[in-house]
């Protein structure tokens, strides 16, 4: 992509939906702001079907009828949902996601996960989520690629690394210091 022009760079980006690890919500529009954001900018749509763009996607993420609703009015798992709406809108072909369950309860952070399958599976997407969460890494990668310090220290399937008996991979997967 670095050879593509301004204009080229500007409609490959659409294809691209991103998720960030804080949400990133505009703290002065309303959850249906957020959502119809990029279609407000992004296409000639007129405002009852992106009105409806807008619920639907909302619907998917399970929140239906709070399109009136601020961000501060939100639990961090609802940003998190209003986030992948609004990342959606435009039906990317390819989405990434910033640590996409930190700061989230385990039951919250597997609704994620789950959401993150379903939308894969609909919409046909690549997926690309950056995670220091195992168990989200697990549960939703088809590959998984480990870094420490700006090199890849093991990569593969889920099972691949599960079963990687370096102890770095193994330390890395459990959360355990190496010890001093």
């Amino acid at each position: 992509i670095t050879r593509l022009s301004e204009q080229e760079l500007s409609a490959f980006r659409l294809r691209i939906g991103m998720v960030f690890q804080g949400a990133a919500l505009f703290d002065s529009l309303t959850v249906g702001e957020n959502v119809a954001f990029a279609l407000h900018e992004h296409t000639s749509y007129p405002e009852h079907k992106i009105r409806a763009i807008v619920r639907e996607k909302l619907e998917m993420m399970g929140l239906a009828g709070i399109e009136n609703k601020m961000p501060d009015e939100l639990s961090g798992g609802m940003k998190k949902r209003v986030a992948i709406a609004r990342a959606i809108a435009l039906e990317p072909e390819i989405m990434l996601y910033d640590e996409p369950t930190a700061g989230l309860d385990p039951i919250t952070a597997d609704l994620i996960n789950n959401l993150i399958l379903k939308l894969q599976q609909t919409m046909h997407s690549t997926a690309i989520a950056v995670t220091h969460d195992m168990s989200s890494a697990f549960k939703i990668a088809d590959r998984i690629y480990l870094l420490k310090h700006g090199r890849f220290i093991a990569q593969g399937t889920p099972d691949e690394i599960r079963a990687n008996l370096d102890k770095e991979v193994q330390d890395f997967i459990t959360g355990q210091a190496p010890e001093e």
